[in-house]
């Protein structure tokens, strides 16, 4: 096992440096750089701009040296914790996504647990019980789960906790919470908001999750050892989780791979509907606005977050299923 992490890892470089690569070939194809979006914008506003000021902040921004060169230098400077500097925001990005990025993965997280705890225990129940009316009307209210658009969703349950609970429309805490330290107010204020946003991301999750539960928990049960373990007179509940829902887990596991990402990019029309303080707006805007590094920095990390999700996901796999081998080849 610790051979094949070390091969992993080893192999995570190449990928991450070709990764780099492509993000920073990405970002440079537009036609154009900031400044020239800067300037057309200004133009737009009636605004007089300044070619002499223009060209210092080409030199200045290093717009006006080669794109390799570019590259190192962004590609160095992450090695060390520097994702290089946001034009639109004038501060280094480890500044600008902040905040931003803790709230993030607080949502993120609080969504995945929620998710959790709601289709496991259904999709059980629904693989136990299949078609029984209980089954059916919990595959209706699946459905209907993945068939309510999610920025609908938002914008109903904006009204109805306004209108219910007085809590204020959109963001993650009240107004006058936002930019202050964190303290026992800005926390209580966040909590207040935060299940908004958990139920409405969660909601399409869930339901897919459940469909994935009852379908792989339903082909477990279907194999020859379910059969064998009840003659050998194991109990229901015990034969259950001991084995069908252990082998059911495995696609649960394999999402790992896609569940990191979403740390960094997750829900993004639904964070801008809600009006939250999270990453997803910010990477839209970096993108419009070709405030390269800030974009870059982003995409970097999903693709950082992709590698690492896929390697726990590989390693937990062949922990928790006997029958998946690190090593290809023919068994003899």
């Amino acid at each position: 096992m610790l051979a094949y992490i070390f091969k992993r890892v080893l192999y995570m470089l190449p990928t991450l440096i070709l990764t780099s690569i492509l993000v920073f070939a990405l970002i440079e194809l537009p036609p154009g750089d900031y400044l020239e979006t800067y300037v057309n914008e200004l133009l737009a506003a009636g605004e007089t701009v300044d070619p002499r000021q223009i060209e210092y902040l080409r030199e200045e921004y290093a717009f006006d040296r080669p794109a390799w060169e570019r590259y190192i230098n962004w590609a160095s400077g992450m090695l060390v914790g520097d994702f290089g500097y946001s034009f639109e925001y004038q501060l280094p990005v480890r500044d600008v996504i902040g905040d931003r990025l803790f709230f993030t993965i607080v949502v993120t997280f609080a969504t995945i647990i929620f998710t959790w705890l709601i289709a496991f225990p259904i999709g059980i129940y629904s693989a136990t019980h299949q078609y029984s009316w209980t089954d059916y009307g919990l595959t209706f209210f699946g459905l209907l789960g993945l068939a309510i658009p999610n920025f609908l969703l938002a914008l109903v349950m904006m009204y109805l906790a306004n209108e219910w609970f007085g809590t204020s429309i959109g963001g993650l805490m009240d107004p006058e919470f936002i930019g202050q330290p964190l303290s026992w107010a800005k926390f209580v204020s966040v909590l207040e908001h935060l299940w908004i946003p958990v139920i409405v991301i969660g909601t399409s999750g869930t339901a897919g999750m459940i469909r994935r539960v009852r379908a792989n928990l339903l082909d477990e049960l279907r194999r020859p050892y379910v059969t064998t373990a009840r003659a050998k007179g194991m109990g229901e509940f015990r034969g259950l989780m001991k084995y069908p829902f252990r082998m059911s887990l495995n696609f649960f596991i394999a999402d790992i791979g896609g569940i990191l990402p979403q740390v960094i990019s997750g829900a993004e029309l639904v964070a801008i509907v809600l009006s939250l303080e999270t990453t997803g707006p910010l990477l839209i805007a970096a993108l419009q606005s070709q405030d390269m590094y800030l974009a870059g920095s982003f995409l970097m990390m999903l693709g950082f977050l992709t590698v690492i999700g896929v390697l726990i996901s590989d390693i937990l796999l062949a922990m928790l299923d006997p029958r998946i081998r690190l090593q290809g080849g023919i068994s003899r």
